[in-house]
């Protein structure tokens, strides 16, 4: 007996490997931005909560970082955040990128989250991007990787295949209790999704390898009395020569970098911002434990 108050509930972890669209998908699914994205695989770095309230359902989505090889110590943090979190969900979520199929890596990447504690509904994600037969095939050979209690091809993008996907999770999940506030849409603190607006941008403008070098720190966030959002926030890289390549020739990039910030978190919050920011070095912080920790990637393992 369904109890007042009660709904179709549960906590699903989205995985897979990286760029595969996790991120755009949890954004659809929530109907609004709460996970930053880019064209850069390896964006998502900690776990992401999305909330979906409808009438009769809540679903509490975590986007993770996507499951690779590991090759530093922040890299094995990411796969940490992943692992931890598909063992605590109801449900799996695990989405692959008809585009650019890998078999091996999709192997690896199911074989990292263990052995089946839950139901695992594989969302084969960019159908848009190829055709009918390609996609078949693909279908195919992906059911035989694990044991799917479900398979979707789904289009994040378009929102092809989504809403059919969507009914079945609700379906399939419990009864329970309604989990937050139906206008919740994410339980991340405003400082948290600051610095990854901040990192979102820096990811779509630094060139080669130099987003990977980059973390954001937020120091200060506060109205001030003419209302307007003061936030102050420091983007760390690890070398002297990387510091030069952020700022840019006459600070160019470093204003870039904040002014497209500034003008997403003034939609977002619907006030002025003024963002003050800063570049420093912090050697070698993807491979050091305390620096890691210091910039909010606490391994989970």
């Amino acid at each position: 007996m369904t109890l007042p108050g009660d709904v179709k509930s549960g906590f699903v972890t989205i995985a897979g490997r990286p760029n595969v669209g996790k991120s755009t998908l949890l954004n659809r699914l929530v109907g609004s931005k709460v996970s930053i994205t880019s064209p850069r695989p390896q964006t998502t770095r900690n776990r992401v909560v999305g909330i979906m309230s409808r009438p009769g359902a809540q679903i509490v989505f975590v986007d993770t970082p996507g499951i690779m090889r590991e090759k530093s110590r922040l890299n094995k943090f990411m796969i940490g955040v992943s692992v931890k979190a598909g063992g605590e969900s109801d449900m799996l979520l695990f989405i692959t990128d008809a585009e650019k199929p890998n078999l091996d890596e999709e192997k690896f990447a199911i074989s990292r989250l263990g052995e089946k504690r839950c139901k695992i509904f594989l969302a084969i994600n960019k159908i848009d991007a190829v055709k009918k037969p390609e996609l078949l095939g693909q279908i195919a050979t992906l059911s035989g990787i694990a044991e799917f209690d479900e398979i979707f091809p789904i289009s994040a993008r378009t929102g092809e295949g989504v809403e059919e996907m969507l009914a079945k999770i609700i379906e399939t999940l419990p009864v329970g209790p309604q989990f937050y506030p139906t206008e919740m849409i994410t339980d991340q603190p405003e400082r948290f999704y600051i610095g990854e607006i901040i990192r979102e941008k820096a990811f779509y403008l630094l060139r080669q390898e130099m987003p990977y070098s980059t973390a954001v720190a937020v120091e200060t966030s506060e109205d001030s009395q003419n209302g307007v959002m003061v936030i102050g926030a420091v983007i760390y890289v690890e070398r002297e020569s990387q510091k030069g390549i952020v700022i840019g020739k006459g600070a160019a990039m470093l204003k870039k970098i904040g002014s497209m910030a500034r003008e997403e978190l003034e939609k977002r919050f619907e006030t002025k911002v003024f963002l003050d920011l800063r570049v420093k070095v912090k050697e070698k912080w993807t491979s050091d434990l305390r620096s890691l920790g210091e910039l909010g990637y606490k391994d989970e393992e």
